[in-house]
């Protein structure tokens, strides 16, 4: 939507500047996207005079010109016709850009002689399509800036255009008075009357108007218009021809303009017809499918079953709403003319300018709404403008249908802006802002004016009180407590565990699953379950009969769909409940893995390998941790049957408490969930790791050394069935404050070492806290490691 601010102002009484417009324009929802300001495209413009003009000697249309300007006598070529001595003209001087003709003076020379700037035309300065000579000023001094002489004699042609964005919902700002009544209200200024005129008709209207019955419902509600006898068409006046051009409307004819000012001006789409090429009466209707017509536009539109058009004897002639025809087109030669103002169902509208491809003016606004208490108010204003501007003689109104009744109201309760918005806004300052838009006020009640579609309950009442305060108003607030301090925590323990435990997984490469709680009877009775008291009663699918036992049956048929399509190398994880019961309670949360194929891509910097049961634990001790499993744990075996027996742990606190189990897939389960290896993965029970003794809102402090650690290296020759945990177990344990970590860096079986041994290698770091640690002290410390590690395993140091 665009409009000049001299339009804006025969709405509104405002000593406002554009840019205040502009924002505040902004805070009410109108959001301005761009502002064209004339007078900053033409500032660099000077007013000069030519003293001399001659002939230039080696070209019969070029002239020399010699001109006062700011800067002193300038030497000019022109070839305008009008170029003569004693005339005041515009100057662009050397740097100055020239937009009529997308160029930036320079000097130059024409033929020999040099040039000093342009004399321009008023098309070069895009101030109208004039381009026959230059322009001459009937008055001016010499220097003074164009602008400036502009704004004293013809303001219009430095006017600000404004554009602003219009939502769907708010049709009454598709007109200029619309979007004056809300700056009003905000008080940027005061509304000027509307002009209220009284036609009488001097004579029988001629030509009929119906709607057929089938038309009247969901298509026109109203339809009237009157016939105007004698007009002179032509050129619009120049007033009107500038508003048009400003908002980038190509002025046609007076006719046309005006019902193009009124589209703008009160968003009232109105159409003309030449009187003289209508045949008969008018009838609206809905069509049969197959008519054609040829639009305004020059263009052949077929309709479709059951779009409104506007048909004389002869045929269709207008698109009801969208679109006049061209036979019935005013032309300057139109001496009758038929106007005509109607009520369309916006719905049609839509339905028929998408379905045909037409996008115009009056389909823009019949679309969304337009005021229907003003047709008739609308066609009296129209009427008296074109007897203004084109004479002649009108007749009746004619009228099919009748205007429709949107009266209503709605109750209006201060409270609410409070409730709803969160401002607090006096109810005086609510009731005034509703008047000043145009509501009428009732008690409690407010009447909502027939030119805002959008206001449908008390909600919409407080948005207005709302929009008109400003919104930028809006002060934030904590919301009330209770009690003071600071809240309790909303998740629980679990919950939160659950939240870490899903986002140390997505951080460690896994793909998050979200399969069904029911799996089919074979696989629940593959993982310890398939029981009568998890089979559903009423199973959605045969091959849901069961509620899961353990969530790795639904991620191991996930990746056998995903290897169907191709997709080998898997890492996927899910957290979600396990069923060992049918009766409520009678479930565990876990956070189950799964991976399948290859640790990673072939490339050339190394060999793919396949995943194995040390991937899964890796895995599972970075999860463990992140949710606050403790650091010291034991590794036993004796997990479920649907592991490898000889490949996998179950993590744990004591021989009773499981923490979580990891580990090869079993290829018997594999086969039978038609998995391709190899597979490892793991099951967590979040509910098996202990509460911290001490809970606090705030980390511990940060518990660091600055003295030097030191590590040694130990390798112990133990029997081959000897687990490297008891190893680190035995030398962690001789020192526990000095001893921070213990690895173990290499395995080595065969060999010298004898049937039935192994080699493990060790290191241990030590970090002290209060003192740097003397070599006898190391010494000390590792006796000791020796001596633990010995003595848990009867092996020996290796020499």
């Amino acid at each position: 939507m665009k409009f000049t601010l001299s339009w804006l102002k025969e709405h509104l009484e405002t000593t406002a500047s554009v840019t205040e417009i502009a924002e505040t324009l902004t805070d009410l929802g109108l959001e301005v996207e761009g502002i064209a300001d004339p007078a900053a495209r033409l500032r660099d413009f000077t007013i000069g005079k030519v003293l001399k003009a001659e002939p230039h000697p080696d070209a019969d249309r070029l002239r020399v010109c010699q001109v006062a300007t700011a800067d002193g006598e300038t030497q000019i070529i022109c070839g305008a016709p009008n170029a003569r001595e004693g005339i005041t003209v515009v100057i662009a001087k050397p740097g100055v850009y020239v937009p009529g003709i997308d160029t930036t003076i320079g000097v130059g020379k024409i033929r020999g002689i040099e040039s000093h700037g342009m004399m321009c035309s008023e098309r070069e300065m895009e101030l109208s399509e004039e381009h026959d000579g230059i322009i001459e000023l009937p008055s001016g001094e010499v220097g003074q800036r164009f602008t400036d002489w502009l704004a004293a004699h013809d303001p219009a042609k430095v006017d600000p255009v404004i554009e602003i964005a219009i939502t769907p919902n708010r049709p009454d700002a598709l007109g200029v008075r619309g979007v004056a009544l809300d700056l009003a209200a905000r008080g940027m200024g005061k509304m000027k009357p509307a002009q209220t005129v009284d036609i009488e008709g001097q004579f029988a209207c001629p030509i009929g108007v119906t709607i057929d019955a089938d038309t009247a419902t969901g298509g026109c509600e109203v339809f009237a218009g009157r016939l105007i006898r004698g007009v002179k068409n032509g050129p619009s006046p120049e007033w009107l021809q500038q508003r048009l051009r400003a908002i980038g409307l190509r002025p046609i004819s007076a006719l046309v303009d005006i019902t193009n000012f009124f589209t703008y001006d009160r968003n009232r789409p109105l159409h003309v017809f030449d009187a003289d090429k209508v045949k008969g009466d008018l009838r609206i209707h809905r069509t049969t499918g197959g008519e054609t017509l040829i639009g305004l536009d020059e263009k052949e539109y077929t309709f479709g079953l059951g779009q409104v058009v506007i048909s004389d004897e002869s045929g269709i002639e207008s698109i009801g709403g969208i679109m006049g025809g061209l036979t019935t087109g005013c032309t300057d030669e139109t001496v009758n003319v038929f106007l005509e103002a109607a009520v369309w169902d916006t719905v049609q509208i839509a339905t028929t300018g998408r379905a045909l491809r037409i996008n115009s003016d009056a389909r823009y606004r019949n679309e969304r709404g337009i005021d229907p208490a003003f047709n008739m108010e609308a066609l009296d204003l129209a009427t008296q403008m074109i007897l203004d501007l084109c004479g002649g003689a009108p007749s009746n109104r004619v009228v099919a249908g009748k205007v429709p009744d949107v009266s209503r109201a709605y109750r209006l309760d201060p409270a609410r802006v409070q409730s709803l918005v969160g401002m607090e806004i006096p109810e005086s300052e609510q009731r005034q802002s509703l008047t000043a838009l145009g509501f009428k006020l009732e008690g409690n009640m407010a009447y909502v004016p027939s030119w805002r579609p959008d206001i449908l309950g008390e909600a919409d009442l407080v948005e207005e009180v709302a929009r008109i305060a400003s919104l930028t108003k809006l002060q934030g607030r904590p919301m009330a407590r209770a009690l003071p301090g600071v809240p309790k925590p909303i998740l629980s323990p679990m919950q939160k565990r659950e939240q870490i435990a899903r986002r140390a997984c997505a951080a460690l490469g896994y793909n998050e699953c979200v399969t069904y709680s029911f799996i089919d009877h074979a696989a629940a009775t593959l993982f310890g379950g398939g029981d009568d008291a998890t089979m559903l009663a009423n199973p959605i699918s045969a091959d849901l009969s069961h509620m899961r036992p353990d969530l790795l049956p639904g991620l191991l048929r996930a990746a056998a769909r995903n290897q169907a399509r191709g997709i080998m190398d898997l890492a996927l994880f899910e957290v979600g409940h396990a069923f060992h019961g049918g009766e409520p309670g009678e479930q565990h949360l876990q956070v189950a893995g799964l991976l399948v194929g290859r640790s990673g891509p072939k490339e050339v910097h190394g060999a793919a390998r396949a995943v194995d049961v040390f991937d899964a634990k890796a895995d599972v001790e970075a999860i463990l941790a992140a949710i606050g499993a403790p650091a010291k744990v034991q590794i036993l075996r004796d997990g479920p049957a649907w592991f490898h027996p000889g490949r996998h742990g179950r993590i744990c606190l004591g021989p009773k408490k499981v923490l979580g189990i990891f580990g090869e897939v079993h290829p018997r389960i594999l086969q039978a969930l038609d998995v391709k290896g190899p597979a490892v993965a793991f099951t967590l029970y979040p509910a098996e790791i202990p509460l911290p003794r001490k809970t606090s809102a705030s980390r511990g402090a940060l518990d660091i050394s600055d003295l030097q650690a030191v590590e040694r290296d130990f390798a112990f020759v133990v029997d081959v069935q000897t687990e490297a945990l008891t190893l680190i177990n035995a030398a962690a344990g001789a020192d526990k404050a000095l001893i921070e970590d213990v690895r173990v860096f290499d395995a080595f079986s065969g060999g010298n070492l004898g049937e039935g041994k192994k080699s493990l290698a060790l290191t241990v770091r030590l970090q002290p806290r209060d003192k740097t640690l003397t070599e006898a002290e190391i010494e000390a410390v590792s006796g000791k490691i020796i001596e633990k590690v010995t003595k848990a395993t009867g092996g020996v140091l290796r020499g």
